[in-house]
């Protein structure tokens, strides 16, 4: 028996933060192979669901790209570096670049409702994606900034509100919202 909807968003967010969880203390123990493997495992039961599957997959690799141009700008411009640095500068490395697909795994499911709320999207990535790293950091060790510290976050937080807005936009893309139709505080726009 499939599971309801709310258990399946809450199994996709918990296993999101397993995958998290894996990426960033494998990572900073040396095995920066945990964050990819963790990824397939949490791939493969989101997808054998069936439910948006495309969709998914879809976004999946738009947080990828997104990743990739985040976390590769954090470390060509010297902002910042990684534990289990594989491939190696200026690419990010491929722990986290797991967790940015299985962050796109989310945002059909446990993140969905931030799909009509693109502003929100834009400062909730500029505030808890820096502190997302700044918990690997300070708990695992896993990625540190370079001095001025408070200018590699501004950084990210740039990045990360960038990346989180235009993923907004294309999970809406995807679902086929028209934000036209959609309303503010009750009034349409």
């Amino acid at each position: 028996m499939a599971p309801s909807r709310r258990t399946a968003i809450i199994v996709n967010a918990v296993a999101f933060q397993l995958v998290w969880f894996a990426a960033v203390i494998g990572a900073a123990h040396g095995y920066g192979w945990a964050g990819p493997a963790a990824l397939l495992v949490f791939a493969a039961w989101q997808l054998q669901r069936g439910v948006r599957r495309r969709g998914d997959v879809t976004l999946m690799l738009v947080a990828l790209a997104a990743g990739f141009a985040c976390d590769s700008t954090m470390v060509a411009g010297g902002f910042a570096s990684y534990a289990s640095p594989f491939p190696g500068a200026p690419i990010a490395p491929a722990w986290i670049l797991a967790l940015w697909a299985g962050f796109g795994l989310t945002l059909q499911h446990s993140l969905a409702w931030l799909i009509r709320r693109p502003w929100l999207a834009v400062v909730l990535g500029g505030t808890l994606g820096p502190l997302s790293y700044l918990g690997a950091q300070r708990a695992f060790a896993a990625v540190s900034f370079t001095e001025p510290r408070i200018t590699s976050i501004a950084v990210l937080a740039l990045l990360w509100a960038t990346a989180l807005g235009l993923l907004s936009a294309a999970s809406r893309r995807s679902h086929g919202i028209d934000m036209r139709a959609t309303t503010i505080g009750g009034a349409t726009p």
